[in-house]
Formats: C-alpha cells, structure tokens, sequence
C-alpha cells in the first residue's frame, strides 16, 4: 500500500518531537525540545507561529478546560494559552537538575505520562510519573534511558512505553480507573531494526505507528507486535507522530537534524521539518488533560 510523504512545514528544528492535533482549533502543534519552542501550524491557510521557552520542553497536553500543559526542564507548567504565563504545576524532580522531561501523552481519564532522562549523559538516571489533574504525581519506575512511545490502545486497556536506548517497545495491561499498569511484557525487541523507537500514535484498530529513530522509517505494528507496514521516510530521524485533519486520515511526523553532519544533512535537506502522510486507517483524537 503506497503512502506518499509530503513535506507539511519546511523547518529545520534541532529536535523536532510531540506533534498533537488540536481537533477544536483544527491546528497542528508540536515542540523543537532545543529551540526551545512550542509551535502551531493552522491548516487552513498554512499560517505557523512559534513560542520561545525559557527551558527545554519535552513533550505537553491540550487542556479540557483550554490551554496547554508543558513539561519542561525545570518540571511541569500551565498556561491558559499559546505564548501565555507559565504556571509551576509540578515538579517531580527537583533533586535532578541535569535531568529534563521527555516524551510525554495523556491518558483515556485525562491523566499526563511523563518521562524524564539526562540531558547531560546517555545514563539511565530517568524515570516515568503520572501527573494526576490535581498535581499530584506518582513513580512509575526508574533507570530509563531516553522514554517514549507513550501510547494507549484505543479501549485503553494496553498502555505502551519504550526505552529509546534499550531499543525495546514494552506493553502494559492498563486500567484506566485506577491509572496502574501493570503486567509489562515485550511488545516488539527493535535490535535488529535499521532504527531506535522513538514517537508513537495509535490508530482506531488498535495498530501502533513508531518512529524510528535513525531508520529512515515509520513501521505499523499490529496489536501483535508483528510488522503491518513500513513507509520510508526522506529523513533519518523521524522521531514522533500523531492523527489528525478533519478525518484523522492524516499521519503528522516531526523531524531532527541534530548531530547530523553536513554531509548527512546535504543528503536530506528537509530534515527538521514537519511531514504529511495520508493513510487508509484513520486515527483518535487526542486525550486532554484534566487538570
């Protein structure tokens, strides 16, 4: 099955990541974590805008209420708008200041996932917390890498997570009551992929869409595990994606050229930008968060 790439938004972010569909505004937003930036493209019209950060920003929610949740180096922040005042909501590292906050989703019951890593070292000195709306934040393991593909089935029962660096997808019986998951188990071992798992989306049949990191490629997961479809991307690092459009029939990917060198960035000018894929399986809207 063909699925054409088409350049969304020529950028040229550092480190491209947490695209999210904004179904209300009908507006793409996503983060360059080292601009730092959080940045809007309005489909209608092509118009784009950007947010500069004080900090490093890994990953944010939509709000129900409006607004955003932001989760950046120095912990997590609210704001009523895009480029408003930032409101310290929670912190759960304020012990590690070399950390900073990574991947992050919100789940069926309007609760954000976080993951946090070094920023100064590929150690695993990371964690995963749930943020609950009333700020309260609970531990959910340690001795991560770089944490992602934090993702929900679409009943929420299965819970997703990967370690980029331990190049394993992991799955969790989940209960969306009680936000626990427990049960992990192997989803998919990625050591003989060409990349690493970074960014996921999942799709209205339950299929997982991973970025991989350094492969060149976005690969569809059945909720086996077993390899549906690959799509070769023109960018080594494609590192996150997300549903969205009017139909939710439209795979949005960011993009980085971090490390790259100028001879790699020669061959695949449009790294760091923004990219389009449509495909036959349409995707679910996004979570909000609660708080």
């Amino acid at each position: 099955m063909a699925n054409p790439v088409e350049i969304l938004y020529r950028g040229n972010d550092m480190l491209g990541e947490c695209p999210l569909w904004d179904d209300r505004a009908q507006a793409l937003y996503w983060v360059d974590v080292r601009a730092p930036a959080l940045q809007r493209y309005e489909l209608a019209g092509g118009k784009t805008a950007s947010w500069r950060l004080p900090v490093p920003i890994g990953s944010f929610a939509f709000r129900r209420t409006g607004g955003f949740l932001l989760a950046l180096q120095t912990g997590l922040f609210r704001s009523a708008g895009f480029a408003g005042s930032l409101e310290p909501f929670a912190n759960p590292e304020p012990d590690r200041p070399t950390n900073r906050l990574n991947d992050g989703r919100t789940d069926p019951m309007g609760r954000f996932w976080v993951g946090s890593m070094s920023d100064a070292s590929r150690d695993p000195l990371g964690s995963l917390y749930r943020i609950d709306p009333d700020g309260g934040c609970s531990f959910h393991g340690n001795e991560i890498v770089v944490p992602n593909s934090l993702a929900w089935s679409p009943d929420g029962r299965i819970m997703y997570f990967a370690d980029t660096y331990r190049q394993t997808i992991w799955q969790y019986a989940y209960d969306p009551a009680d936000g626990m998951p427990g049960n992990r188990r192997t989803f998919r071992d990625m050591h003989s992929h060409p990349g690493r798992p970074d960014g996921s989306a999942v799709d209205a049949e339950g299929g997982l869409w991973n970025c991989e990191y350094g492969g060149w490629r976005i690969v569809r997961y059945r909720p086996d595990g077993e390899i549906d479809r690959v799509i070769p991307m023109p960018v080594a690092n494609p590192t996150c994606c997300c549903f969205g459009d009017s139909d939710f029939r439209t795979l949005f990917v960011t993009s980085a050229r971090q490390r790259l060198t100028p001879e790699e960035l020669s061959a695949q000018p449009a790294a760091g930008s923004v990219f389009a894929i449509r495909t036959a399986v349409a995707g679910l809207p996004e979570y909000r968060f609660a708080g």
